[in-house]
């Protein structure tokens, strides 16, 4: 069931950037661009907390979404936008997929009350060698709830490549 999620976002996302769908993909139903505060639906309060580090053309993201409520979420989207290229071929963990030649979305899973979702690890390798990378994360779908704290989903994180650790 992750997978479908996942790949449905990406699906949404495909369409809203104009790319269309690929060829013998279904329509995942309505198309949005960016999470659409819904006027009933839940509140809640979700955060990334983590940490980023690049080497040698290696980015890593280690990171743990969590909600602070009002109301859980049975799951939400975290999207991770690069300032520079991933290379081609790229090892994701479950419930993660590309979205882009810079784009990462990754599923957190069950966000309870006051709580914390699944841990998210990433390894990624750049396209090329860059003395930096700007790492910027932010929720691309939360199931329609409203979260009127965007301060603590909304990161950007320079990471340079010395192999130290970047916390967000």
């Amino acid at each position: 069931m992750r997978r479908v999620a996942v790949r449905s976002v990406v699906l949404a996302g495909l369409l809203v950037l104009g790319g269309g769908l690929p060829a013998g993909a279904a329509s995942a139903g309505p198309v949005l661009a960016a999470p659409v505060p819904a006027e009933d639906g839940p509140e809640a309060d979700v955060a990334y907390h983590g940490r980023v580090s690049l080497a040698h053309a290696h980015l890593r993201i280690l990171m743990v979404p969590q909600n602070e409520g009002p109301s859980a979420l049975p799951n939400a989207t975290v999207r991770l936008r690069l300032s520079a290229a991933l290379a081609d071929r790229q090892e994701l963990a479950p419930g993660c997929a590309r979205a882009g030649l810079r784009e990462v979305v990754c599923e957190t899973g069950p966000l309870p009350l006051h709580g914390r979702g699944r841990h998210i690890g990433l390894a990624l390798a750049m396209r090329e060698p860059v003395p930096e990378v700007v790492v910027r994360v932010d929720t691309w779908w939360n199931g329609g709830a409203t979260d009127r704290n965007l301060e603590n989903n909304e990161h950007v994180v320079l990471a340079l490549d010395t192999g130290d650790s970047y916390a967000f």
